[in-house]
């Protein structure tokens, strides 16, 4: 977006509705509309600056009161500049601008309100969670065989029908898991999305909810913790009912079914290579804005520094040079461990899951054709429910990666050139 008429001092302008966090540092402010899903961190003085603005005061007037004040030169002409460019700014003069959250898509779940959710995140249901919790631990210090065991997933000889069941369980603790994290996001009156995306190799169910950088970084963290919590107390229940409530052997092995797919899911948040629950923890712990990029710009930046050691070339600039000294030290650091992370993860893939998938695929596919041609239909049958699920994760996985990722996939055109 353009501004529709020229900025300059004279100008004034009438800025939307905007979060303005100091985040706990002194020194910047997080500025944005939680309802378009743009935020930007700013210097002390540019966030005092939009302030100004916000009051009404021309550009010209802010800009030498803040110089003034302050003693420093400001170019709070550029500052409007770019905040037009993100959505911020309503009227400009007497021009309208286009509101870019027209063209947003709406949070899930709209009519969800604060007052609907704030109470599970209260202090009855976090000493709830902590006596479940806490139970559980108890329980499995007498009863260490109620861990589950690989074997539990395999509740039935069948593995299409085991596949078919055990998928449809992880959709629901995965969509639980989401849906308190949107319920979190709620609970401080901003808005959330729930979508599929990818991470290396794993197609993710992931819930958007960049808004919550309107709200002060304590309260973030109930945001990011809020899906491994409710694992951690379906987990917890799961193995009390087991321990205690001694249900029938059928449905025993689909209770443990149910915890192993818990379980296996809880480490998959703290993989911080990724952008999983406990990446967000770590950089807010590291108060960095963006850790994942920033640490694969740096590890990018040694790369190329190798080649150009190798060629005799000048080196390349450091991108983390920008950043301070306490975030620069984070970053450098995380790049570091980013890169052999990201690697086992992607070896540990092609060496294991991958082979387990095509060898299942392969059998599926021998016992769907020999359900076809005179041997055991009920085997054929259990062998296309396996390819119906498996194909559709994989399949969906392909298009998500695919829709992520459309500068992979588009032809560049080549450059027009006149003379």
């Amino acid at each position: 977006m353009t501004a529709p008429v020229p900025v300059d001092t004279a100008a004034t302008l009438l800025l939307r509705p905007l979060s303005i966090q100091a985040d706990d540092d002194p020194d910047s402010v997080i500025v944005g509309r939680p309802e378009l899903g743009e935020f930007v961190s700013l210097p002390a003085l540019y966030g005092k600056a939009v302030e100004l603005l916000g009051g009404g005061l021309p550009i010209g007037v802010v800009q030498r009161r803040i110089e003034e004040e302050h003693d420093v030169e400001l170019d709070v002409v550029q500052l409007v500049e770019a905040l037009v460019e993100l959505g911020f700014v309503a009227r400009l003069n007497d021009a309208d601008l286009p509101d870019p959250a027209e063209q947003a898509p709406p949070p899930h779940l709209p009519w969800l309100a604060e007052r609907h959710v704030r109470w599970l995140f209260g202090r009855p249901m976090r000493v709830l969670w902590a006596v479940v919790v806490g139970a559980a631990l108890v329980t499995l210090f007498g009863r260490p065989d109620l861990v589950p065991v690989y074997h539990d997933f395999f509740w039935s000889d069948y593995i299409g029908l085991t596949t078919l069941v055990n998928t449809a369980m992880f959709s629901v603790v995965i969509s639980l898991h989401e849906l308190m994290h949107l319920m979190a996001a709620r609970s401080l009156g901003t808005p959330a999305r729930i979508g599929f995306g990818t991470r290396l190799h794993n197609l993710v169910v992931q819930t958007d909810v960049t808004a919550i950088w309107s709200v002060p970084r304590r309260s973030r963290y109930r945001v990011y913790l809020a899906g491994t919590a409710c694992d951690l107390f379906l987990f917890a229940t799961l193995l009390l009912v087991l321990a205690h409530a001694n249900p029938p052997e059928g449905i025993a092995a689909l209770l443990r079914a149910l915890a192993l797919v818990i379980m296996l899911s809880v480490p998959l948040q703290m993989h911080v290579y990724m952008r999983t629950d406990f990446y967000f923890v770590l950089a807010d712990l590291l108060r960095c804005r963006n850790l994942f990029g920033d640490g694969l710009g740096y590890a990018r930046h040694l790369l190329r520094r190798v080649i150009a050691v190798v060629k005799r070339a000048r080196p390349p600039a450091d991108p983390s040079a920008e950043l301070s000294a306490r975030e620069r030290r984070a970053v450098r650091i995380y790049a570091v461990l980013l890169v052999p992370s990201a690697a086992v993860a992607l070896g540990m893939f092609a060496i294991y899951t991958l082979p387990i998938i095509i060898s299942s695929l392969i059998r599926a596919l021998v016992a769907v054709w020999g359900g076809l041609n005179g041997g055991s239909l009920l085997q054929g049958v259990d062998g296309g429910l396996f390819l119906l699920v498996e194909g559709g994760i994989q399949t969906l996985f392909l298009v998500t990666f695919v829709k992520s990722h459309p500068h992979w996939f588009r032809r560049r055109r080549p450059a027009a050139e006149v003379s």
